[in-house]
């Protein structure tokens, strides 16, 4: 499901006047959306552009829109309501998808439709599935924490449907277990701050070139 990135990083590396615009969509949550500590949002401190800065300082000719669609409180089950409208409608070049972290409150069996209704209308669109990153109340190493169990749904997800998955989960959990303090990676109880969105954005842009290597 969904098509390789070499026609993106062609379209990269093309320039003036044979290039075009190009729409990087990031479609979740509050975190992707930038919301640090809440009601401020600092998006040019949360991923999304610092994943458009990294690709503009490896591809300076390109013309490059980075695109947030994200909803803060927001779940899988509501964003893919509004899937077609909201998001296709970007004609997205590469799309990126991050709910996980608001999914723990919803049944598993609808968040999983949900994240399948998605990942299916992204017909053709290169596509890379974010796993979450944490929070305060994260019970990290535990077999039966909701997020271990959504982030092994999306990995599961895109084994299945052949596409990307940007494992923020397993590079957050891996900073927590070995004895790093979460604090210094959050704003407050469940969103990043600059250096949570800078961990996230460094695995999602490695995902993105590794796809270009490997599609």
């Amino acid at each position: 499901m969904g098509a390789g990135f070499e026609l993106f990083f062609t379209a990269l590396e093309t320039e003036w006047p044979a290039n075009r615009t190009l729409n990087l969509v990031f479609h979740g949550h509050s975190v992707p959306a930038g919301y640090h500590r809440t009601p401020e949002v600092k998006p040019f401190r949360s991923y999304p552009h610092l994943v458009h800065a990294a690709l503009k300082k490896d591809f300076p000719v390109a013309v490059v829109n980075c695109i947030v669609t994200a909803i803060g409180g927001e779940n899988s089950i509501a964003g893919a309501k509004r899937f077609e409208c909201d998001v296709l409608s970007h004609r997205p070049d590469v799309l990126f998808i991050d709910y996980a972290l608001n999914d723990r409150r919803e049944p598993l069996e609808a968040v999983e439709k949900a994240w399948r209704s998605m990942i299916e209308k992204a017909v053709n669109i290169p596509l890379v599935l974010v796993t979450p990153t944490g929070a305060e109340d994260v019970l990290y190493g535990a077999a039966d924490e909701p997020l271990v169990c959504l982030a092994a749904m999306i990995r599961r997800l895109g084994d299945e449907y052949g596409v990307r998955v940007a494992d923020v989960y397993a590079k957050w959990e891996k900073f927590v277990l070995d004895g790093s303090d979460q604090a210094t990676l959050l704003s407050q109880i469940n969103h990043p701050n600059f250096a949570g969105h800078k961990l996230a954005a460094e695995v999602i842009y490695d995902t993105l070139l590794l796809s270009s290597q490997t599609s």
